[in-house]
């Protein structure tokens, strides 16, 4: 089981001048091999926490959209130009954090990886579940209800312990 850091989790852009607080746990932690975020990322995948939107909030500084331009809004820092999240088209129930942002990202795991039929070869992640695309949308429901039951908040000390 993996167990979180207390909530809130805060972090930032590589030069700190967009800074987003997490209130909520994600609800999915995944890693994408599209040769999009290969591009994107300069790696050879990206790393993905889907964040409740009413759980995520930027709390310093204004990221703009950088990528495509297209219909996915990827948020970029807009001096040292780290990607940071996106908001996906059509889906505003969560958004798609980069857990390497966070200050204390050490408990992440990807439970998930998507369109493994680009990835490199020597790319490994770890994840429970390869998807070649992107999974069925009926499988969504069932992965994050299995997500969730392997994780865990830690909870807050007793202060009168």
């Amino acid at each position: 089981m993996t167990t979180y850091p207390q909530l809130p989790w805060e972090g930032g852009c590589r030069c700190g001048q967009v800074r987003m607080r997490v209130s909520a746990p994600p609800i999915l932690t995944m890693a994408c091999h599209c040769k999009g975020c290969q591009r994107m990322s300069a790696s050879a995948f990206s790393l993905g926490a889907a964040i409740p939107s009413e759980g995520f909030s930027v709390i310093q500084g204004e990221p703009v959209i950088g990528g495509l331009h297209g219909a996915n809004r990827h948020y970029f820092c807009p001096h040292c130009m780290s990607w940071i999240f996106t908001r996906a088209h059509g889906i505003d129930t969560f958004v798609n954090l980069r857990p390497t942002m966070l200050d204390d990202a050490s408990w992440f795991a990807p439970f998930i990886e998507t369109c493994t039929k680009d990835k490199v070869p020597w790319a490994v992640t770890g994840a429970v579940y390869s998807f070649e695309t992107f999974p069925p949308a009926a499988e969504w429901a069932g992965l994050m209800t299995e997500y969730a039951s392997t994780t865990a908040t830690a909870e807050k000390p007793d202060p009168k312990l």
